[in-house]
């Protein structure tokens, strides 16, 4: 394959990698940029979603689109009311601490992922995609599949992006981030919006599971790549921005798509993590971060 057809093979497996890790990251920002809370479990949360999806499409019967999506409603829902109960039971009690919920978040991290191996096992397993259309360019065939990836995040985000900015639940969870003392004078149930937002954050992170495992197989170890790009892409786009989380997302998942297919996936990684050095020396709050 010649270089230009090879570069935009690279480029639409980059774009992928970006629709998923914009989802995850959104919902780590969500998370941080409400509740100020570090999570550090975002990324076992993802790999529930995964795992679901494969429960899910292994117990529901007919053909593969319709295990698919009762996985796309079910496993996020699941995973959301498993971070709210995670919320009320655990960082609601520590009073949302900094310092403290990111110890709490580590030791629900290796809750769910022993608890996650205990009950699924270390094997792999593949979830059959919904369908197997291809499209057919001059230089090569691609995958229909992933680009409904690419349009189903993106119709999703643009759904984040009207329920924050248009709906009345959005503004309260916007009224919260800026003033959690303020709002709870105005009777805002701000232990109700925190857990909403846990949830909702959790959700979109396993929406991601979801929507990844009919390309990666479904394990117990894969949260951790999720984990350390969304960080990545939050500190880079700006904590609690999802414009810069989406900027930082495409930004970081087409360059490790193109550095990964001519070089090796660690160069990626290398790149990324001197990127955010670079953030945090010279503009510590994020592309898109508003000064403390």
């Amino acid at each position: 394959m010649a270089f230009g057809p090879f570069l935009l093979l690279a480029l639409m497996e980059g774009l992928v990698t970006a629709a998923v890790l914009a989802l995850a990251a959104a919902g780590l920002s969500l998370v941080f940029g409400v509740m100020r809370v570090v999570n550090v479990a975002h990324g076992e949360f993802y790999m529930l979603g995964a795992i679901l999806a494969w429960v899910v499409a292994s117990v529901v019967p007919g053909p593969p689109a319709v295990g698919f999506v009762a996985a796309l409603v079910i496993a996020p829902v699941l995973v959301g009311a498993l971070a709210a109960a995670a919320d009320g039971l655990i960082l609601k009690r520590l009073h949302y601490d900094p310092e403290a919920t990111i110890v709490a978040t580590i030791g629900l991290l290796y809750m769910i992922q022993q608890a996650t191996l205990s009950l699924y096992g270390p094997n792999a397993n593949p979830v059959p995609a919904p369908f197997e259309w291809r499209i057919q360019l001059p230089w090569f065939g691609y995958s229909g599949y992933k680009l409904f990836v690419v349009l189903a995040a993106g119709v999703v985000l643009l759904a984040l992006w009207i329920f924050m900015r248009r709906t009345k639940a959005g503004l309260i969870m916007r009224a919260t981030q800026v003033d959690r003392t303020t709002a709870r004078s105005f009777g805002i149930n701000v232990d109700l919006v925190y857990m909403g937002t846990f949830a909702l954050g959790a959700g979109l992170a396993a929406l991601a599971g979801v929507l990844i495992v009919p390309i990666q197989q479904a394990q117990y170890l894969m949260g951790g790549d999720p984990l350390l790009l969304s960080f990545i892409v939050v500190i880079i786009g700006g904590l609690g921005s999802l414009r810069g989380t989406l900027i930082a997302a495409l930004v970081i998942g087409l360059s490790d798509g193109t550095i990964s297919m001519f070089f090796t996936p660690t160069l990626a990684k290398i790149i990324a993590t001197l990127l955010v050095a670079m953030v945090l020396v010279f503009r510590p709050q994020g592309l898109f971060g508003a000064r403390a």
